[in-house]
């Protein structure tokens, strides 16, 4: 089957490269000229364990293309995922302004049938905003076109995000019909010839899925991080703790580990918007609320704890202070929302000189942090 991938980013590339592997003719399109020329050189513009070889594999063997030409993308495609970024508007809420603009691209081009999957991470009803976008552009055009619009969020892990796609643990897809849902189990055929790991249901319910999914597992990471901060309080060990409650066949080990808070381009944007989205639905995510919170706080304590340490012992003023690990997560070079950067922030302002370092990330941490003189940028040697 033919499909084009819309958004060659890092849900875009890692899916187009794997769908790619499975057999299918794949075409990824961005409309970044530098980006795409990148990677028809076989450069990868990001960081993600095997995704480089999948991608020259099948570059090589004529089933992954790159383009920044919509019409030639879109012509012969049966499928086209939409996969642009989503930021977050001022208020938390979900910014589809870049997946409007797809639609209305697809709305003006589209000729044949074709069947468009919205992949971003979206607020709930995104995807019959596409279907409404792409019947307004066919009806300036004076042309009847037959299109069905699917919702197929992603559930990808950075740092495995090759093996999440090729092996995944389920595959969430909203359709409306049954045509759409029969071209959507030949899509995903390679993937699931051992298990069968199709999960199909409405488009709204396939939308929210994603959302509760990230809301259920930063939730359990801010709970965990609560619970450490009182453990240090009354001489606990979380280690242990994590144990004894993990042991717990309902509850488990995963996302159970404390830290300095969660980051990265999913967990923070993704909460925020489902709280916005809940506010203007009127209805109050107490709970959601919480976990952003107390997240942006734990982000802090870490810091604290050595400002205050230092404070006792002449001030912090001049120390040195090491950090290996800048990026939210290991094997990965993704900087975004990373609590290193507000831990790094708290401990310039206060005057103490760093060495910072990172196995993978210290080209896009430097270009955030630029030239300090407080900072030095360590090798691995």
């Amino acid at each position: 089957m033919e499909i084009t991938i819309i958004g060659a980013g890092y849900v875009g590339l890692v899916t187009g490269a794997c769908f790619a592997e499975m057999g299918h003719i794949v075409t990824c399109l961005d409309i970044d000229e530098e980006k795409i020329k990148m990677l028809n050189e076989s450069h990868i513009p990001i960081y993600e364990p095997s995704l480089e070889e999948l991608v020259k594999k099948n570059q090589k063997g004529k089933r992954l293309f790159f383009t920044t030409d919509y019409k030639k993308a879109i012509k012969n495609a049966t499928v086209c995922f939409i996969s642009v970024p989503t930021p977050s508007n001022e208020d938390g809420s979900c910014n589809t302004s870049f997946i409007e603009d797809v639609a209305k691209t697809i709305g003006s081009l589209i000729d044949d049938y074709k069947v468009v999957v919205t992949k971003s991470t979206a607020e709930v009803g995104t995807t019959f905003k596409v279907k409404n976008i792409i019947l307004e552009e066919l009806k300036k055009r004076d042309v009847r076109v037959d299109f069905d619009v699917v919702s197929n969020p992603e559930f990808l892990k950075e740092g495995t995000a090759v093996s999440d796609c090729l092996k995944p643990d389920r595959i969430v897809i909203g359709t409306e019909n049954d045509k759409s849902t029969e071209i959507m189990k030949e899509v995903y055929q390679g993937f699931t010839l051992k298990h069968d790991r199709l999960i199909f249901m409405d488009i709204l319910s396939s939308e929210m899925t994603k959302y509760a999914a990230n809301a259920m597992l930063a939730t359990r990471i801010s709970f965990m991080n609560e619970i450490a901060n009182i453990c240090e309080k009354v001489g606990a060990n979380i280690n242990n703790i994590r144990k004894g409650i993990g042991s717990d066949s309902r509850i488990g080990y995963s996302f159970l580990y404390a830290g300095i808070g969660y980051g990265g381009s999913c967990f923070p944007k993704d909460i925020k918007a489902l709280c916005s989205l809940a506010q203007r639905k009127g209805v109050k995510a107490s709970l959601l609320e919480k976990v952003d919170e107390i997240n942006t706080n734990q982000k802090k304590v870490l810091a604290n704890n050595i400002i205050e340490f230092f404070s006792k012992n002449g001030g912090i003023k001049d120390k040195t202070i090491a950090i290996w690990g800048l990026s939210f997560k290991p094997d990965t070079d993704d900087m975004r929302e990373a609590p290193s950067l507000t831990f790094i922030e708290m401990l310039l302002n206060k005057g103490a000189k760093l060495r910072l370092f990172d196995p993978i990330a210290m080209q896009k941490a430097k270009k955030l942090f630029k030239e300090h003189k407080n900072i030095v940028w360590c090798r691995d040697e």
